[in-house]
């Protein structure tokens, strides 16, 4: 998480990274925004810090065309050495319309064809595809040397898209979707959709928003101020409701170390194959190095 009195973004996430890898975090996802490019910005992360796990969490699928996504991936893992991870997603349309002034509908549509060219280039150096929503057929090379096989998943977790997912992707990386949700819908959905496919059993990736504090209500009242956003998104909305919650700020695991840690063992014991700390608090005060730990004993 990048410092926002940061001289230069990309070398203090670098050092940031440098400084999480020696207490001990295996894995780092990066996510979309803006001001920067994240497939990029872990290609540099993950050449200067050898033996540290790089992913995006995550990158849209609009208005990025899958040829452009797969250069930048592969790119990405060359400079990583094989540590690299794709994570994307399918975007929010309303957060589409204000950033690019345009709406993609058949969003299903365009997350199957999407990854159907990218498994095609990933896995025989090669496409010839004709969509409804997306087409590729490049007589240029499309593969990077020094590459090795690239993990793709996506956050997906509407029944539609998990359907997709475990057809065609390694897994899934949601984000606010809650150990009930993760239990009683995602692992069930995306697991048959990969089985029925002929492919291993997918992992599941829960992102879950954290934020270390001895004083809860304080902690709970900045959440909601940095969460409150998702409610609006429909999505979210079903995951919250699904897991008969009020608020997106109640999806949090905020508290002391320890009860942080009870909380984030429930998504593990409801089916997460690997949990992922977001901070919620990304000022100049937060104690980094803390999460870092926290991160590592996980």
């Amino acid at each position: 998480m990048a410092r926002p009195d940061a001289a230069n973004l990309v070398d203090d996430v670098i050092d940031q990274a440098r400084e999480a890898y020696g207490h001990g975090v295996t894995q780092v996802w990066l996510p979309q925004q803006q001001n920067y490019d994240a497939i990029t910005l872990a290609a540099l992360v993950g050449a200067a810090v050898p033996g540290l796990g790089v992913g995006t969490s995550v990158v849209p699928i609009n208005p990025r065309h899958p040829l452009i996504v797969a250069s930048l991936a592969q790119t990405a893992q060359a400079a990583a050495h094989g540590n690299f991870s794709l994570g994307l997603g399918l975007g929010a349309r309303q957060i589409e319309r204000e950033a690019f002034g345009t709406d993609w509908s058949n969003t299903i549509t365009r997350l199957r064809e999407h990854l159907t060219i990218l498994g095609s280039v990933f896995d025989t150096a090669g496409v010839h595809f004709h969509g409804s929503e997306l087409s590729a057929s490049p007589t240029w090379p499309v593969q990077v040397a020094g590459g090795t096989p690239i993990p793709v998943y996506v956050a997906a977790m509407g029944p539609k898209a998990l359907r997709v997912t475990g057809e065609l992707a390694d897994g899934t990386l949601p984000y606010l979707a809650g150990p009930r949700t993760i239990g009683e819908f995602i692992v069930p959905e995306i697991t048959k959709a990969a089985a029925d496919a002929g492919r291993p059993a997918p992992r599941i990736i829960a992102a879950v928003p954290v934020l270390l504090s001895e004083d809860v209500e304080e902690a709970r009242a900045i959440a909601a101020l940095h969460l409150s956003p998702y409610e609006s998104i429909p999505s979210y909305r079903n995951v919250i409701a699904r897991e008969g919650l009020a608020s997106a700020t109640e999806l949090a695991a905020i508290g002391p170390e320890e009860r942080v840690v009870r909380q984030l063992r429930r998504y593990r014991d409801a089916g997460a194959t690997d949990v992922v700390i977001s901070p919620i608090d990304r000022s100049a005060a937060v104690d980094r190095a803390a999460l870092w730990r926290l991160t590592a004993a996980l």
